[in-house]
């Protein structure tokens, strides 16, 4: 299993020249300087790695964790023509974003109240979707939800 780190934004999000969301857009993801692909992940566990190149959703989004070492990204329209290609990605975890961790839970459909390991985490995601601060409450090192995340759902807790 890989350690990884989140990408500087939790869902990465790219528009076409127009402003629109880069639906079908293609995220190739190499080792830095070079144009050997390197993996990158669906979710913080790093078991699942995503196709390479990713294809973007109809909102232009996508779910990229990093490894642990520094990366290349080329995006590219759905139509496969290059719009830009960025070097040296910093993948770890003392990249200038700060130290990031992140604590996994399993929602198994009804259980609403999951003890944290410390205070302080910055975002809370089911199944890579950002939870509105709205949809639970911190009491403790208690986070209960309103509504109880769907069985096998991953409940991803990120300190930075």
């Amino acid at each position: 299993m890989a350690t990884t780190s989140l990408a500087p934004t939790p869902k990465l999000q790219f528009f076409d020249a127009n402003g629109a969301p880069l639906a079908g857009g293609l995220l190739y993801t190499y080792a830095a300087g070079t144009t050997t692909p390197l993996a990158t992940y669906t979710d913080s566990t790093g078991v699942s790695a995503n196709t390479n190149p990713i294809v973007l959703d109809s909102r232009g989004e996508a779910n990229v964790w990093l490894s642990e070492t520094f990366y290349k990204f080329a995006l590219y329209t759905a139509a496969n023509v290059l719009i830009w290609t960025v070097d040296n990605i910093n993948g770890t975890t003392n990249s200038p974003f700060g130290n990031t961790t992140v604590v996994n839970f399993t929602g198994d459909g009804t259980t609403t109240a999951f003890t944290l390991p410390v205070n302080g985490f910055n975002a809370i995601y089911i199944n890579g979707v950002y939870q509105n601060r709205n949809t639970y409450t911190v009491t403790s090192l208690t986070v209960t939800f309103s509504a109880a995340p769907p069985n096998t759902s991953i409940i991803e807790v990120v300190y930075n």
